[in-house]
């Protein structure tokens, strides 16, 4: 079970990984909302990123304050990000899915048991939201890569 959740956590298998969605993404396109859609893959992306943090932070923190739910895990409609900005993103949703991962692996870690600061959660639970959000709103920015046209010409579908 563990193999399995990390192999979920990095994006193997029947699922595009998110560093692959990330991947060579036209700067020019990060403020750009598709039609019908109320945010740019970078909102998408931060969003993600957000997402993840809280959860970790649930994870291991029992004093951890989540944002408010729905605006604090979007940024506000109107922000425009630059290229270190989504170079920001994408680095800080590696490293805490590395800590994530690093939970996992470690051999001590009882993926069953309740957490201690919210007993009707496990790890497992947690572990399974991340890989589960983050694959879901994966295969968005990929979507919304292919209606934009984004995608490097060389790149086989």
């Amino acid at each position: 079970m563990r193999n399995q959740l990390l192999d979920v956590l990095r994006g193997k298998g029947a699922h595009l990984s998110f560093t692959e969605a990330v991947e060579n993404f036209p700067s020019a396109f990060i403020n750009v909302r598709p039609p019908n859609v109320p945010y740019t893959p970078w909102h998408l992306i931060e969003h993600v990123r957000i997402t993840q943090w809280d959860i970790l932070e649930f994870i291991r923190n029992p004093d951890h304050v989540s944002p408010p739910w729905p605006q604090g895990y979007w940024p506000a409609r109107e922000t425009q990000a630059d290229k270190d900005n989504w170079d920001t993103t994408i680095t800080a949703y590696h490293r805490d899915l590395e800590d994530l991962i690093g939970i996992v692996e470690d051999p001590q870690t009882d993926l069953l048991a309740p957490l201690p600061h919210q007993p009707d959660y496990t790890l497992l639970r947690e572990i399974l939201l991340v890989a589960d959000h983050t694959s879901y709103h994966t295969g968005e920015l990929a979507i919304l890569r292919q209606v934009r046209d984004t995608w490097p010409e060389d790149r086989e579908m």
